[in-house]
């Protein structure tokens, strides 16, 4: 078993923070992905949105890691994940956001109603509306007793 880092993007509109979800699956999560050998995490954000998007963003704030562990499709992983503030002048021209890669679909959510679409890992539920109004919480575990 491998640690991943991974890098993800608070993009927030007037509609709501932008959230991605696999396609046929019940959870959503912030976009982003690993971040590649020898690549700054905040590099690692911009590019993964360009891919997934099409979209030119910029990385802000750093606002925290969180670390989980958890178990998909049969197989453990363990990530450390940390979170930016994202920015881009696309956001206010384009309300509907079409994924560039076809097993992701994106939605903008309200922050007070992230419960409601399965945000994970979990401790964002809390932490998006701290991070927004300015609050620094830099870590926190979201780990599995199983891992």
């Amino acid at each position: 078993m491998s640690i991943e880092l991974i890098a993800r993007g608070l993009l927030i509109g007037p509609r709501g923070i932008l959230l991605c979800r696999n396609i046929g699956m019940t959870n959503t999560f912030l976009p982003g992905g690993h971040v590649e050998f020898g690549e700054p995490a905040a590099e690692a954000v911009v590019r993964e949105l360009a891919e997934e998007l099409g979209m030119k963003v910029t990385a802000g704030r750093f606002h925290g890691a969180i670390e989980s562990s958890f178990v998909q499709a049969g197989e453990r992983h363990h990530e450390l994940t940390l979170f930016f503030e994202m920015t881009s002048s696309a956001v206010t021209r384009r309300a509907r956001l079409k994924a560039a890669e076809s097993h992701l679909e994106f939605i903008w959510q309200p922050i007070h109603a992230l419960a409601e679409v399965n945000l994970l890992p979990k401790p964002l539920i809390a932490l998006i509306p701290q991070w927004t109004r300015g609050k620094h919480v830099p870590f926190t575990s979201d780990m599995d007793a199983g891992a």
